[in-house]
């Protein structure tokens, strides 16, 4: 050991974007924007039993407000909830679907995890970024899509998927995902392949704070053939379960699945 002081510096990376404190970032709202984002955080806090446990849905709430969080957003939380800025901001941060920066009308998040990836995810990412003339993810010049990469979203049966404002679009081709950024940018309605007609970003983030969703079929939709192959091969082949003790219940017929 030579006996030399270690420094080590904390925070943000020097190469990681998307700093939430930066030079023209939204500090304070107006007083009517206070009292309406107070109204729906009054809403939402008294569904828990301890205030600070309605932290998630309150940065949905922010987000909702300004398209991304931002230190207005922060201090606002920390104000309702008794919390200092920095806890609020850890929480913020630590979470990839609280956006750091702007975000488009329409957040399109192409998986390229690993079975996504090998189904051709890399490529559908690379030709949308080429197709909205981006370096990469990023923010198309219209301010109506924001292309970025997501981690897996538990759709591996349907790969490679493309997700638009956290609905899904199954089993895309670089082509059929082209179409679809250009049909958003053009206002021409988009349906995803499961879910409700698709909304805003801010009206997505909204909906995810907690407030009902007016979509028609929003909270329809059921496990398609791909997600239940497992399930019937090994009823086809016999297969269960090994007994554990005590009562067990019965397997769920195919409707019930």
């Amino acid at each position: 050991m030579s006996g030399e002081p270690v420094f080590l510096q904390f925070g943000q990376k020097p190469d990681e974007t998307g700093a939430i404190v930066r030079p023209g970032a939204r500090r304070t709202y107006p007083d009517e924007v206070l009292e309406r984002l107070a109204t729906d955080a009054a809403v939402i806090v008294s569904r828990y039993p301890q205030a600070r446990s309605a932290l998630l849905p309150l940065l949905h709430l922010v987000q909702a407000e300004d398209g991304h969080i931002t230190p207005a957003g922060i201090e606002f939380c920390a104000r309702v909830l008794d919390l200092t800025a920095a806890e609020v901001m850890a929480v913020a941060t630590f979470y990839s679907m609280y956006r750091r920066t702007p975000t488009g009308d329409y957040l399109v998040g192409v998986c390229t995890n690993t079975l996504c990836a090998v189904m051709g995810g890399d490529e559908i990412l690379a030709s949308l970024a080429e197709h909205l003339d981006l370096d990469g993810p990023g923010t198309t010049d219209d301010g109506r899509v924001t292309l970025e990469h997501i981690e897996c979203n538990a759709a591996c049966d349907y790969a490679p998927v493309v997700m638009v404002n956290w609905e899904f679009f199954d089993d895309q081709t670089p082509a059929s995902a082209r179409r679809v950024v250009d049909d958003l940018r053009a206002g021409r309605p988009v349906t995803p392949t499961r879910g409700a007609p698709l909304c805003t970003f801010r009206e997505t983030a909204r909906i995810l704070a907690g407030f009902p969703d007016p979509r028609p079929g929003a909270n329809d939709g059921a496990p398609g053939g791909p997600t239940l192959t497992g399930l019937r091969a090994a009823r086809a082949a016999g297969m269960q379960a090994t007994d554990a003790p005590g009562p067990q219940p019965s397997a769920p017929t195919d409707e019930e699945a």
